[in-house]
């Protein structure tokens, strides 16, 4: 519910900015989102390991119904960039408190799996998304979009009011609490899987920028078709994935999702017909299905104990930086000429190859 609640919007907010008259700030549309998730995350991983998780997960939740009112609400530019940034906030606390709430219930041996599982759920909610999101705007309105958006983080909210908090010795909130220092904002235990995780993710930030503009230049009215079958086909392969780097290690997972989604971005920047670019969505989607759950896990894996919450806190921070500087650079190339696409998908899977490489060059399990 939470994943589809804020997915559901992306693919009509091009448009969206352009009716505001900003359309020269595409790419602010993901940057200021991921700065808001950025900024807040070293709080909120704090307090994941301190107030518990299921707090964090609240707040979360609170933040994505209060989004959804405001998009309709304020609708100037200036406002309309601003609820963007607040809108972040709602990621910089429900992925932290829900990733650290499983990893308190699932055993090492499994964690790869379990966080397969995990994605299936939160892509099953960004698969049907964008596609309800888009009919819902073209048949209805904007404003029952966002309302909309709105009552999916409302039956997220419900859903994690009825679930019993895993953290042990949980401590009441004080302002003393949101006092933070360099080890909530950066973990050196996970510096290997935060940097995959940025250099996979830079592709998932082109896509968000450019897809929908690509849509409209191939004719394609629903502007979330390839986000629906990029994302059910990452569905199908967590199912798998997670098992794979259970049994076979993290890397070797890593590995095989970073070469699928460089030749993913290859034929997205090629594809020149509905067939082919849906076909490109899948390939990238099965990548995104191997390296999300690896990543998760083996972040986990390498975090202390009774120090997860700020763990995740920098591996998605880094998951933030990589979309940020993608949608900048995704922005700057575009410059909305349609014949200039093509390149940014070419960019994006020569950072994903650098990932590959990287892999390689550090030995690390």
């Amino acid at each position: 519910m939470f994943m589809g609640s804020f997915s559901m919007i992306t693919p009509e907010l091009n448009q969206y900015i352009t009716f505001l008259e900003g359309k020269e700030y595409k790419g602010l549309i993901f940057l200021l989102y991921g700065l808001g998730a950025l900024f807040i995350r070293p709080f909120s991983g704090k307090l994941a390991d301190t107030i518990g998780r299921v707090p964090v997960m609240v707040i979360g939740s609170t933040i994505g119904i209060l989004s959804g009112f405001f998009y309709p609400i304020f609708i100037t530019l200036s406002a309309f960039l601003f609820i963007r940034f607040f809108h972040g906030f709602a990621s910089g606390f429900k992925p932290i408190g829900t990733t650290a709430y499983l990893s308190d219930l699932i055993p090492f041996t499994h964690r790869g799996q379990a966080m397969g599982y995990l994605g299936m759920a939160g892509s099953s909610g960004m698969a049907i998304g964008p596609f309800l999101g888009s009919y819902l705007a073209t048949n209805f309105s904007l404003n029952t979009l966002f309302l909309t958006s709105s009552l999916l983080s409302a039956v997220s909210l419900i859903t994690v009011l009825g679930m019993k908090e895993s953290l042990k010795n949980k401590q009441k909130f004080t302002l003393s609490l949101l006092k933070i220092s360099w080890k909530n904002i950066y973990t050196p235990t996970v510096w290997l899987p935060s940097s995959i995780m940025f250099l996979s993710i830079f592709s998932f930030g082109t896509i968000l920028v450019v897809i929908p503009d690509l849509h409209d230049k191939l004719g394609i009215e629903n502007r979330g078709s390839f986000m629906l079958y990029m994302v059910f086909a990452s569905i199908f392969s967590r199912y798998f994935a997670g098992k794979i780097s259970d049994v076979y290690g993290r890397v070797f997972a890593l590995k095989i999702g970073l070469f699928v989604l460089t030749i993913g971005m290859i034929m997205t920047g090629l594809a020149q017909s509905y067939f082919w670019l849906m076909f490109s969505g899948v390939i990238c989607g099965i990548s995104v299905g191997i390296n999300s759950p690896t990543i998760f896990a083996w972040t986990i894996d390498l975090a202390d104990e009774n120090e997860k919450g700020p763990a995740i806190s920098t591996m998605l921070s880094a998951l933030e930086i990589g979309v940020i500087i993608s949608s900048l650079v995704t922005g700057l190339v575009y410059h909305n000429d349609l014949e200039m696409i093509p390149f940014t998908f070419w960019i994006a899977g020569f950072v994903s190859f650098l990932g590959l490489v990287l892999l390689y060059a550090v030995k690390e399990k």
